[in-house]
């Protein structure tokens, strides 16, 4: 199942000629990752605070197929595919009405923030990640 998240391109994330500037296109599908685990009920704050673990990007494989321009609704489509030990895969897009703009492969791995080392995810949030 994919989590849907939609976006709005504002002027600030446009170059000269109002298309989106690349850059943006991983911090758009950072906010679809923070709400698909915010939906799935992991409270990135409390994992940091009470556990001392977080989500790092280990790995992003990015495809830049069409461009989006100022004042574009866009969705950002996150799915998960696949979750073990301390490593997420996600498959991210970012779309228009429903054609691929941008397609992003994301690999997070769950560290340790005292030693920032990889760290096995916790039984509950494999749980919730529906592993």
């Amino acid at each position: 199942m994919s989590h849907r998240f939609p976006i709005r391109v504002y002027y600030e994330d446009t170059d000269l000629g109002q298309v989106v500037y690349y850059a943006n296109y991983l911090k758009f599908i950072e906010r679809g990752r923070s709400e698909w685990l915010r939906e799935l009920g992991i409270d990135q704050q409390r994992l940091i605070r009470d556990e001392g673990l977080a989500f790092v990007v280990r790995r992003v494989e990015a495809d830049y197929l069409r461009p989006a321009r100022f004042d574009d609704a866009l969705e950002v489509v996150t799915t998960l595919t696949s979750a073990t030990g301390s490593r997420i895969q996600l498959d991210q897009a970012v779309t228009r009405d429903g054609e691929t703009l941008f397609q992003s492969t994301v690999t997070l791995v769950c560290v340790d923030i005292r030693v920032m080392r990889a760290h096995r995810m916790p039984p509950a949030l494999i749980g919730a990640l529906g592993g």
